[in-house]
This record gives C-alpha cells, sequence and structure tokens, in this order.
C-alpha cells in the first residue's frame, strides 16, 4: 500500500490533509513534530509531506535527515510563505516538490501522486548500467558514480541524470525535462529545473561556475556532454 509521512503541528491541517491522503488510498504516518517524524522514519514509507515552521527541529532539517536517510524517499515541503528563496533552499536540501499554502486538497493530491508514480518507476527499474565517460549509472540501485566514487544524489538529481544519460549531446529543452522528471501533472514553475540543475553541478562538476558536462545551451536548454 502506498505510504507516507505526514508532519505537520496544526492538528486542523494534518487532520485536513490525513482524510484526504486516506480517500486517496495511501497509509499515512502522522507525526505533530520534527522530533517525531524521525522518531517514526521507516525504510518502507515512500514520501514524506512536510510542514516548514514545526516546533523544535524545523521542517528543513527534518527534510535534510531524511534525505540522509534514504535517497529514494519522494519528500514534498508544505509552507505559508512564498518567497523564492525559501522554495530553492528545500530544493537544495533535497526536497522533490514545494506547495504554498492555502492549497487545495485536489492540487495537493495530484502532486502527491505524481512524485509516488516517479518514486515507483524509479525502484521498479531493471538492473543495468549506463556509462558515460567518467560516469556510470546504475539503474537498479539508482547511484551514480565518478571516477568510482559514489555521488550524493536526491531522486530528482538521479533522474534528471537518467535522462540526460540516455540523451546524450542533445539538447534537452526545460519543458521536456519538467515533463519527464516531474511529470504532465506537474503545475510548477520551471525554474525548479534551474535550480535542480545548479545543485547538480556542485556535485559533478570539477569548476561548476565552467561547467563541461551539463551545459547551458542558449535558447534550448541543456545538454549532456561526457
Amino acid at each position: 500500500m502506498r505510504s507516507i509521512l505526514v508532519c505537520e503541528d496544526e492538528a486542523a491541517i494534518r487532520d485536513f490533509v490525513v482524510i484526504n491522503l486516506q480517500y486517496a488510498g495511501y497509509r499515512v504516518v502522522e507525526a505533530a513534530s520534527g522530533e517525531e517524524a524521525l522518531e517514526k522514519f521507516d525504510s518502507d514509507i515512500d514520501m514524506a509531506l512536510l510542514d516548514i515552521m514545526l516546533p523544535g527541529i524545523n521542517g528543513f532539517e527534518v527534510c535534510r535527515e531524511l534525505r540522509r536517510r534514504s535517497n529514494t524517499m519522494g519528500i514534498i515541503m508544505l509552507s505559508a510563505r512564498t518567497q523564492e528563496a525559501e522554495k530553492i533552499e528545500a530544493l537544495s536540501l533535497g526536497a522533490d516538490d514545494y506547495v504554498t499554502k492555502p492549497f487545495s486538497p485536489s492540487e495537493l493530491i495530484a502532486r502527491i501522486d505524481a512524485l509516488y508514480r516517479r518514486v515507483s518507476a524509479a525502484r521498479e527499474q531493471p538492473a543495468e548500467e549506463i556509462r558515460s565517460g567518467d560516469f556510470t549509472l546504475n539503474v537498479r540501485n539508482r547511484t551514480v558514480t565518478k571516477d568510482g566514487v559514489p555521488l550524493d544524489l536526491t531522486q530528482v538529481g538521479y533522474q534528471i541524470l537518467y535522462l540526460f544519460f540516455t540523451h546524450p549531446n542533445t539538447p534537452l529543452e526545460r519543458t521536456e525535462i519538467l515533463r519527464q522528471v516531474w511529470g504532465e501533472s506537474y503545475v510548477g514553475a520551471e525554474k525548479i529545473v534551474d535550480v535542480n540543475i545548479r545543485r547538480l553541478r556542485m556535485k559533478i562538476e570539477d569548476e561548476p561556475s565552467e561547467p563541461v558536462h551539463i551545459r547551458t545551451v542558449r535558447g534550448q536548454g541543456y545538454q549532456w556532454t561526457a
């Protein structure tokens, strides 16, 4: 059964979210604080929905720790704030998506469903490796190494590299990356692609400010070159 950890300190909002998720067919693990969320973490949980403003450990720290424990769990951040810097920070810490309060139940469930499909598909990939220059992508384990050294990637980072590795030397538009990685039902801004590309460059490029692998193609998007 699909499962999700919901960490929200406001009981009314948490109850509202839990009811809608249960109606949509999810097994829900509830937490009212960051500490409780980390205590209830289980590797069998598919996703987490984390409020940012929590008592004690905030949502950013919970996100960071959950991502350290699992690179396959899908993570969505929830916040009443709309500042772009906060969204970028959440994505940089390993979150896959960001939802702003107030939200409609249908939008939230649609985003969670889309993320679950990506998580599920990634976990069910057949065993194989894709080599690209100094990089090796293991599809079964969802890992990427550079010169034999494992890269610390988020789920989204892995999926972007998978897309690049299977389309080498081919300019990919932001809309295409968004469609392939985030899914047809994603309703957020294209800027999420740029944020994750910057994060990937920090992990794989020797000089992130002068990338040689993930190149910007003016007027088109991004291109992978081994």
